[in-house]
């Protein structure tokens, strides 16, 4: 199988590998609740996943995922949609685990120390030598934080370097009207391909009218299938490798 996890490369291998494709694709997310049935990390396990597909196909080099440092307080499913508290109740915490102001810092704060961390990232992988950086955001309201960062990257980097952020969803809305959905149909469907020993979709109620528990989109009970988390990573796969290669145009020699 080709290598392209830049941690568990040679020094000699990195340098063939962006020798040959200087694209370096990082990807980023979090950890929270994703249904009963799917593993807390899918989304940026999922986007870690699809980062090694592009790099199979396209080429360059994935990177090591970014599990944390994202806005807890705004962006998380335990603390912003769980009116009931029943995913808090699911997880075994106490009431108040994510009462207002428990991550001890300011949204504002939150936001551009992620930014910051992001930038910090990309300056990083310019000096390793990529030119091409796809900042991939499997935790969707990351993309503002990742396009943040890649323009302010852009402007600094007066274009030694290009980074770009995508999510993935967003590129292939046009032939697959579904796509992005949290924990649903889209998610589930991509996990039982790229990842199936982390989805049970056993652990759901059996009867159809019950609601499932922090799950957003088309009931994956009905919907999910590797047919179709199939169909979407080919066309993300498709839609990455054209912008991809457009953002290396200038760095050819």
């Amino acid at each position: 199988m080709k290598k392209v996890r830049y941690e568990e490369m040679l020094p000699h291998e990195v340098v063939e590998a962006r020798t040959k494709c200087p694209v370096a694709y990082l990807p980023i997310g979090g950890i929270e609740w994703h249904g009963e049935h799917n593993c807390l990390g899918l989304d940026t396990v999922k986007i870690h996943a699809i980062a090694m597909k592009c790099a199979e196909k396209i080429g360059g080099l994935a990177f090591p995922p970014l599990f944390y440092g994202e806005p807890r307080e705004s962006y998380l499913m335990e603390a912003n949609h769980d009116p009931d508290g029943r995913i808090r109740e699911k997880m075994g915490l106490p009431e108040g685990s994510f009462a207002p102001g428990y991550m001890e810092e300011r949204r504002r704060e939150a936001d551009l120390n992620y930014v910051n961390l992001l930038l910090h990232i990309l300056h990083q992988f310019k000096s390793l030598g990529f030119k091409v950086i796809v900042v991939m955001a499997g935790h969707y309201p990351l993309l503002r934080h990742a396009t943040a960062a890649a323009e302010l990257f852009n402007l600094e980097a007066r274009g030694a370097a290009t980074a770009w952020a995508c999510t993935g969803y967003e590129l292939v809305r046009d032939k697959i009207p579904n796509a992005g959905d949290h924990a649903a149909a889209w998610e589930t469907s991509l996990m039982m391909v790229l990842r199936p020993e982390l989805v049970d979709l056993s652990r759901l109620p059996k009867d159809p009218n019950e609601k499932l528990i922090g799950v957003g989109g088309r009931d994956p009970r009905q919907f999910a299938s590797k047919e179709y988390g199939a169909q979407g990573l080919q066309a993300i796969l498709e839609r990455i490798e054209a912008k991809v290669q457009q953002l290396l145009g200038p760095y050819r020699k």
